[in-house]
């Protein structure tokens, strides 16, 4: 058989509902080469086609697609046969790959403490160490605050043996206790009832912060700790649970905090006398949050509720995880786009941008505060940093931070020309389009709501969820322009393109999106859905 051909006979296999779903709105097609910003698509006739990719891998491919230099590299490091399997063995690769990441890191954030990395193969995997490790670092600190917490009730209890110290009859009636002649014994039995309130309080199970509109990915933790409902209710008896808060509401962090907060009792001695305590019970496991929400249609965190963020979560002790796995490595103009807002995290994901398209990894960065070493033996991954992947990862750091870091200024400028022409189109079609968001090469564009649309075709997609899809079937038939919406905004179109977008290619986004608003203006559902 040419491998070179498709498959066409017998019934479809892989993920034969989704290829019906893309085939509904015109996107079912095949990709047969890729290079810099463009995808070849491949036509009935065997003929390819190039696409303008605005997709660009969800993120992935900032540095071009089968970029030569790391291209060359790969074929050199296979041609070396460099090990790929070399589980537990030194692995010296992986550990300049987390001194490069530290250097420029350190460089944005003005600090020198160290960051320690643990490495995956997915943006969820890296998200799914960050909540292991967050949760192993959480009930690390319990047990040592309930070791506290016997010390003292053993330091009480030899107080009142000693003389030194007595138990007043309230603080035995706070806890429905009878007075006894026997203070020892008093002590005991304060003990005891603490301990019951103390067991109820530690079995509880972690809880988690996010905001509205975030996504951390789809496996098993990480899904509960995406908004979108729909991703995340089939699966909520797997996982810990989250609470989320509104994008533009930081002030009821303190409202969620005084609903879920938990306290530990601890025996004490004070003037004499033995005193119950409360100790704060680390309830939060961590807050995750994106500088720039991917899926949640492209919306950048504001300063404002960054500070919140790191205020609120220093005064309670929760570890800040940044999701820069969309957002960072470059696309937003600085190599982390939480430093445009002053948002500094505890714990790093990054992933997509740092396989430079080609290699699948991976990596969470977690704080020298933080690290615990245990993590190491706990956690583990047959593929994550092999030899491969690592030295891929250098060059794309290498070739981001070439020049003077000049890849991170022309995310920025090749940026600000995109959103010139997306703000164009919208000043010109203001019914439209509600808003332009987004910063450097990840910007979105939101369309206004349709469901009330005079085109039965147009009001259909709407009403169906699949408006979104619907326009970038038309973009891509009519206009040859890849682009998605986001998946839990599906009324904004997405555009996340290499570093080399042309002008000629976003002239050539900007014609389509005119053809699309100018579709919509008119309820030309016919047209806009013609295959």
């Amino acid at each position: 058989m040419d491998h070179n051909t498709s498959v066409t006979d017998g019934p479809e296999l892989a993920e034969p509902y989704l290829r019906e779903v893309l085939a509904g709105a015109g996107l079912a097609v095949e990709y047969v080469r890729a290079e810099g910003n463009t995808l070849y698509q491949r036509g009935d006739d065997g003929s390819e086609t190039p696409v303008v990719d605005f997709a660009g891998g969800y993120g992935s491919v900032l540095l071009g697609h089968h970029h030569p230099e790391i291209v060359a590299r790969a074929q050199e490091l296979l041609a070396e046969g460099t090990p790929v399997h070399a589980q537990f063995s030194r692995h010296p690769y992986a550990n300049r790959l987390a001194a490069e990441l530290n250097r420029i890191i350190h460089r944005e954030l003005g600090t020198t403490e160290p960051y320690f990395a643990i490495f995956g193969n997915s943006g969820a995997e890296a998200v799914e160490a960050a909540v292991k490790h967050a949760e192993l670092d959480r009930g690390m600190r319990i047990e040592a605050l309930l070791t506290e917490i016997g010390a003292s009730a053993r330091d009480a209890l030899a107080a009142v043996a000693s003389g030194a110290a007595t138990v007043a009859e309230p603080t035995l009636t706070r806890f429905g206790l009878t007075a006894t002649q026997d203070p020892a014994a008093a002590v005991r039995l304060l003990e005891a009832e603490l301990g019951r309130h103390n067991a109820t309080q530690t079995a509880r199970p972690p809880l988690f912060l996010a905001l509205e509109g975030g996504f951390h990915g789809k496996l098993a933790a990480s899904v509960q700790l995406t908004h979108n409902e729909g991703y995340r209710a089939p699966f909520r008896s797997l996982a810990a649970q989250a609470r989320f808060v509104p994008h533009d509401r930081p002030d009821l962090l303190k409202e969620v905090h005084a609903e879920e907060r938990g306290v530990l009792l601890e025996l004490g001695v004070a003037d004499g006398r033995v005193v119950v305590r409360e100790r704060e019970f680390p309830v939060f496991c961590a807050f995750l949050v994106e500088p720039v929400q991917g899926e949640g249609g492209i919306r950048v965190l504001s300063e404002e509720f960054a500070r919140e963020i790191q205020e609120f979560c220093a005064a309670i002790g929760c570890p800040v995880v940044v999701d820069e796995i969309q957002s960072g490595m470059g696309r937003t103009g600085t190599f982390l786009a939480g430093t445009a807002v002053g948002l500094r995290g505890d714990y790093y994901t990054l992933a997509k941008t740092l396989g430079g398209g080609i290699a699948k990894t991976s990596v969470m960065l977690v704080r020298q505060a933080y690290y615990r070493r245990e993590f190491e033996i706990v956690h583990s991954s047959t593929f994550a940093k092999d030899s491969f992947s690592c030295h891929i990862a250098l060059k794309v750091l290498e070739l981001l931070e070439a020049d003077g870091g000049l890849a991170y200024r022309r995310a920025a400028e090749r940026g600000e020309a995109l959103r010139a022409a997306l703000d164009s189109v919208r000043s010109d079609y203001p019914d439209v389009i509600d808003e332009v968001r987004g910063r450097g090469l990840m910007l979105g564009l939101e369309f206004r709501d349709q469901s009330d649309s005079p085109s039965a075709e147009i009001q259909g997609a709407a009403r169906g969820g699949l408006f979104g899809y619907v326009l970038a079937g038309h973009l891509l038939r009519a206009h040859r322009v890849r682009t998605f919406p986001t998946a839990s905004a599906v009324n904004t179109l997405r555009f996340e393109p290499s570093l080399y977008l042309s002008d000629a290619e976003i002239a050539q986004l900007e014609q389509g999106l005119r053809d699309v608003c100018a579709l919509l203006r008119e309820g030309a559902g016919e047209a806009l859905i013609a295959m």
